[in-house]
């Protein structure tokens, strides 16, 4: 099952600065969607208003019906909506299998009790459940592997496997191949296809033209906090207003 998100009329301002103006937005539930535009267009805002992280002076942000305003991090995560960062958010000094196992156990019992007794290793539930997470983002065979020596592109695998987890409707990715090779690059978007497929909506915050023309069904560019153009990447390429906003009247 997936979810749809509605934005509407959303507005944020800092002090004079006006961050986001007049933001609607309706992504369709199974569908993946880009957010493009240049630096200081509104992207980041957007997505920690999306979060929770910020409350928006105007506007209303509706998951499945539900507004997510108000909600705490954690309270939309349980929702349905989960977050990819730019910087991947893994337990460096743990191993992959450690890593998804953490997850496992939040969302099998909501939070962490202490008890000295049981051995985590001899939880075969768990275990099983993270192997096939691993599996199926093709780490199973560095289960045992320090999640701080994976390559870039490895440690976005892993936590996308950590998110899944979570069994999210929606999963929201800022800048998900920021900083990879162009085989690691490549590698997450077949992966990103393989997760799409599935039904699961998919919001991409991207720069990368190639990952937007590779993975979203329709993008939203925002500049100065507007969206001023929405459609199809192949319909949104030579739209001059794009190309001033984003490239200065260069062609994408």
């Amino acid at each position: 099952m997936s979810g749809t998100l509605k934005v509407t009329d959303v507005n944020k301002s800092f002090g004079g600065l006006k961050a986001l103006s007049e933001v609607n937005l309706n992504i369709e539930s199974g569908t993946v969607h880009a957010i493009i535009g240049p630096n200081g267009a509104g992207k980041s805002t957007l997505l920690n208003v999306l979060i929770g992280k910020l409350e928006p002076d105007t506007g209303t942000v509706m998951f499945n019906d539900i507004s997510l305003l108000g909600m705490t991090p954690h309270e939309i995560n349980q929702v349905g909506v989960s977050r990819v960062f730019q910087t991947p958010e893994i337990f460096g000094e743990m191993t992959l299998l450690e890593n998804v196992t953490i997850p496992c156990y939040a969302k099998r019992d909501g939070s962490f009790k202490i008890n000295p007794w049981p051995r985590v290793d001899e939880d075969e539930d768990v275990q099983s459940k993270a192997m096939a997470l691993l599996e199926d983002v093709g780490l199973a065979d560095k289960k045992d592997v320090i999640a701080n020596s994976l390559s870039r592109g490895d440690k976005r695998r892993l936590e996308l496997a950590m998110c899944l987890v979570q069994e999210p409707e929606l999963l929201l990715l800022d800048e998900p191949t920021a900083g990879m090779s162009r085989a690691d690059t490549n590698n997450t978007i077949e992966l990103l296809k393989k997760i799409s497929a599935r039904g699961l909506t998919m919001v991409v915050i991207e720069h990368d033209m190639h990952v937007v023309f590779s993975l979203a069904e329709k993008s939203t560019v925002l500049a100065q906090g507007t969206p001023i153009v929405e459609g199809k990447p192949d319909e949104i390429k030579g739209d001059p207003k794009v190309q001033e906003a984003y490239l200065g009247g260069a062609h994408l």
